[in-house]
């Protein structure tokens, strides 16, 4: 197959929603139920959660007060970081604990996972949004000097350019003329996926950690979301599709879409029982043949 080579115009952030916001405060809420976000910590500048989503600082503040509103923050304000209120609930995420949406469960196995020496990690997704979304913790972590492993090595699956997806689509169809929604899809695709490989690369220069991070396109759309980590957990999701309104340069348009990050994560760790592990196993052998096969080289470039 050719090698697929898809780009990003421009360097600006892309465009997003009006219900950003919601989007940033969906995110911050899972992180601290999740324990990610501890009661009595600091959270991150405003600045500097502006520059991890995307999104201008007026967003963020509006994400703050909505998390402010439920009593999971406090002193949110335009000046110092808001503070983690001190009852606010955290949600289980051993092994036994019940599947939770992607933006919560992962980004503390994510963290667990780079405590290892060798980091290895292997996603089969629609974009890389939850990874990119989910990495943010573990950066901090090794930036602080809480973790340091050696080695990464990340491969990631995304759907080809130029297949036909089964979602997002137009609910009336293309028209022969253009597709706005796969444009749209494409460029979070192309921009995530900068990002994701940015952020882990950078680690070379700043920690010396050997990195190596690679994307391969899939000849279809992948119903299910799929991370393995460091070879003993697999996390897994189905992709729902629903009737959903999105903007499209400057229209609303009614397309069938998912919700990737409020997917519900069921994890399967190695050595949790038979189904567990012969789970793990038989989801690497998968991810290894779809990669070894039928998948294409995938160059993201801006």
């Amino acid at each position: 197959m050719d090698p697929e080579y898809a780009s990003v115009k421009g360097r600006k952030r892309p465009q997003r929603p009006q219900r950003a916001h919601r989007e940033v405060a969906d995110e911050l809420r899972a992180r601290i139920r999740s324990g990610v976000l501890r009661p009595g910590q600091r959270m991150p500048t405003q600045a500097r959660l502006a520059e991890e989503f995307g999104v201008e600082r007026g967003t963020v503040r509006q994400a703050l007060r909505i998390l402010q509103s439920e009593q999971l923050l406090t002193n949110v304000s335009k000046g110092a970081p808001a503070t983690v209120a001190v009852a606010a609930e955290s949600a289980p995420t051993g092994p036994a604990a019940p599947p939770l949406p992607t933006t919560a469960a992962l980004a503390p196995r994510i963290a667990t996972a780079f405590a290892a020496e060798h980091v290895e990690i292997d996603a089969v997704c629609l974009t890389s949004v939850s990874l990119t979304l989910a990495l943010g913790e573990s950066l901090r972590r090794i930036h602080a000097g809480q973790l340091k492993p050696a080695k990464i090595d990340v491969r990631v699956l995304l759907p080809s350019r130029s297949i036909t997806l089964a979602f997002p689509v137009p609910v009336g169809g293309r028209d022969g003329t253009g597709d706005p929604v796969h444009e749209r899809w494409l460029a979070q695709r192309n921009a995530q996926g900068q990002v994701f490989r940015h952020n882990l690369l950078a680690l070379r220069a700043t920690h010396g950690i050997d990195v190596r991070v690679s994307f391969r396109a899939l000849p279809f759309t992948p119903p299910v979301k799929l991370y393995l980590l460091n070879g003993e957990v697999a996390l897994f999701a189905h992709y729902t599709p629903a009737r959903r309104e999105a903007s499209a340069d400057h229209e609303n348009l009614e397309t069938y879409d998912v919700q990737g990050i409020r997917s519900l994560l069921f994890a399967f760790e190695r050595g949790d029982g038979p189904r567990d592990t012969a789970f793990v196993e038989q989801s690497h052998r998968w991810f290894d043949a779809l990669w070894e096969t039928i998948s294409s080289e995938l160059v993201l470039t801006g």
